[in-house]
């Protein structure tokens, strides 16, 4: 009916969009006490698929942020078994296995055919997700998460995909900012002079970015230049973030309209961008990014951009479709030419649960007002 409501009304684009209520019912549903399953059968769990250290990892990520908004003591049942399911996974090494079988068999083939680092760094995302809370967890919850991010720091060092260095920065970040450690901020830095030189290697006047495309997840690789300044205030990551970024969100944003990078081909340098195969996990890391930056910048173009970029799962899209089930939660897995995939898997919808708590936490702190400090200034400061 969107359409309809288009045509009646003079000025389309100032259509308000209210968020919907927060639903953790299909992440539970997901949820056995091994782990998050990977897919669903619209929104059926298929236990069938398994699990992967991926979806568990965004999971204990999602199920954190939700417990420092809200102090839900449910929420520990469900970090523990994330949580435990990612030090399942570590091996010997410290680097870990990606797939695993409803038996919790591990997936001896796809374990070594398929490229893990993605994966395991977004392991390590999570694991330092756990330690910024960890003054309002239980001791225990965060010495687990402690030590398996510890022995995992040889191998971060030896990350090479643009990617993953930037899920890894993100972790390391946030595990130095709570437990400053000289040895990780020497591996930001490491990690970060190699995305750095990959985008003195590809960018030029009019392309400035770190490959000759881009595919998924593209905002990571901006935000990693941002928490490798924010460590080291190396002006060179302050200056690449914010240009990269810049970039990203002109193809990203026209005006008030939003278009995620199409998964039928990507978007590769000099040519023009694809249509349709949108994914929910694009748009969440697109909010991700922008919040980082307003976090570290406070530019209110930041804050308007994770607006209209949530609005996607709101109706805000090609097809005017709602992106998520407002009933239990669940995220639908892709936005295609003609059609909504209604499928409710593991990443769909705890990327669309990370968006939505990063809009709730954007909510909060403008209506958050730091009360008349008399004595001093005499002024109410918003945060």
């Amino acid at each position: 009916h969107m359409d309809t409501y288009k045509k009646l009304i003079e000025n389309p684009a100032e259509i308000k969009y209210t968020y919907p209520s927060i639903q953790l019912g299909h992440i539970k549903r997901m949820t056995t006490d091994l782990g998050i399953i990977q897919f669903s059968k619209i929104s059926i769990p298929d236990l069938e698929s398994g699990y992967t250290l991926d979806d568990n990892a965004r999971a204990l990520i999602a199920i954190c942020m939700h417990y420092k908004l809200t102090q839900d003591k449910e929420d520990l049942a469900y970090i523990l078994i994330y949580l435990d399911f990612i030090i399942r996974c570590q091996q010997p090494k410290g680097d870990f296995i990606n797939y695993v079988d409803q038996e919790n068999r591990e997936h001896i083939e796809q374990n070594a055919e398929v490229n893990l680092e993605d994966s395991n760094a977004r392991a390590i995302w999570a694991l330092g997700t756990v330690i910024s809370i960890g003054d309002i967890l239980p001791e225990a919850i965060s010495k687990k998460a402690s030590q398996c991010l510890l022995n995992s720091l040889k191998w971060a060092e030896t990350i090479q995909s643009p990617r993953s260095i930037g899920f890894a920065t993100k972790g390391l970040y946030l595990y130095h900012t709570a437990v400053p450690n000289l040895y990780v901020s020497a591996i930001i830095n490491k990690l970060n002079a190699k995305l750095l030189s990959n985008y003195e290697i590809h960018a030029t006047k009019d392309w400035k970015w770190f490959e000759n495309y881009m595919t998924y997840g593209n905002g990571i690789l901006p935000e990693s230049m941002l928490f490798a300044f924010l460590t080291t205030n190396k002006p060179i990551y302050k200056k690449v973030a914010l240009d990269s970024l810049d970039f990203l969100m002109s193809k990203m944003f026209n005006d008030k309209n939003f278009k995620v990078i199409s998964n039928n081909g990507w978007l590769h340098k000099g040519s023009e961008p694809q249509e349709y195969g949108e994914q929910p996990i694009d748009v969440a890391y697109t909010i991700h990014t922008l919040n980082s930056f307003y976090n570290a910048f406070g530019t209110p173009e930041y804050k308007q951009k994770m607006k209209i970029a949530f609005n996607w799962f709101l109706g805000k899209n090609h097809l005017g479709q709602i992106m998520y089930n407002p009933i239990s939660g669940g995220g639908y897995d892709g936005l295609e030419k003609e059609n909504v995939n209604l499928n409710q898997g593991a990443e769909s919808t705890v990327c669309y649960l990370n968006a939505r708590l990063l809009m709730e936490n954007l909510k909060l702190s403008e209506t958050k007002v730091i009360p008349l400090m008399k004595p001093k200034s005499g002024i109410a400061i918003n945060s």
